[in-house]
């Protein structure tokens, strides 16, 4: 668990009773403006989905699961400020995508931080937390893919010490986009004080 500097706000695993907050959490995110180019799922389907989904869901993230975890950012009022996930990747298998994973990895995903609450910390905590998590794991470095028109979430990164890898990704849903990959190889992460906060 990480205490931020001025104590507004905890980063901690989520729990896996928690389902229905992550769930008001991931439909809140895929209502943000940019989220047609943060998230792979649109809010019209993720909210058609049955309460086992998010159970289920949650669970295989939550404190204690080894092959993810959804770190939290919660306040002093128990309002979650903002949420990202790390998914462990074994090399020999294969991604989302349908690329070959090579590496023993981790990979960001979800990253949301609520409107109110961006411009601080918030977001470089949950990324502190993910990324300490995957070095204390054995990960040998942490990957994420962000959409090549997601400039402010490039710029986040890139301070955290991510650079791009050269891999490119196709949307299948919207021929002709595609986003990049960035990746943070186990000495390269740089802590982030205060980012410019986003989605994605």
């Amino acid at each position: 668990m990480t205490d931020s500097a001025d104590q507004k706000f905890v980063v901690r695993p989520v729990r896996a009773e928690e389902w229905r907050e992550a769930k008001a959490l991931r439909l809140l995110a895929l209502r943000d403006p940019v989220a047609p180019i943060a998230f792979l799922e649109t809010y019209e389907e993720a909210v058609e989905r049955p309460d086992s989904f998010w159970r289920e869901r949650t669970a295989r993230t939550a404190e204690g699961a080894s092959g993810a975890r959804q770190f939290i950012a919660e306040t002093a009022d128990g309002e979650w400020a903002g949420t990202l996930a790390l998914l462990v990747e074994e090399a020999g298998s294969t991604d989302w995508a349908g690329f070959p994973v090579e590496r023993h990895q981790g990979h960001v995903v979800g990253v949301f931080v609520r409107p109110e609450w961006r411009g601080g910390e918030v977001g470089g905590a949950l990324l502190d937390a993910a990324v300490e998590w995957a070095w204390e794991r054995g990960l040998e470095r942490v990957r994420l893919i962000v959409h090549e028109d997601n400039a402010r979430a490039q710029g986040f990164y890139r301070r955290a010490g991510f650079v791009p890898s050269g891999l490119t990704v196709p949307l299948p849903q919207a021929p002709g986009e595609k986003e990049l990959e960035f990746v943070l190889e186990r000495q390269g992460f740089a802590r982030i004080a205060s980012p410019s906060e986003l989605t994605g």
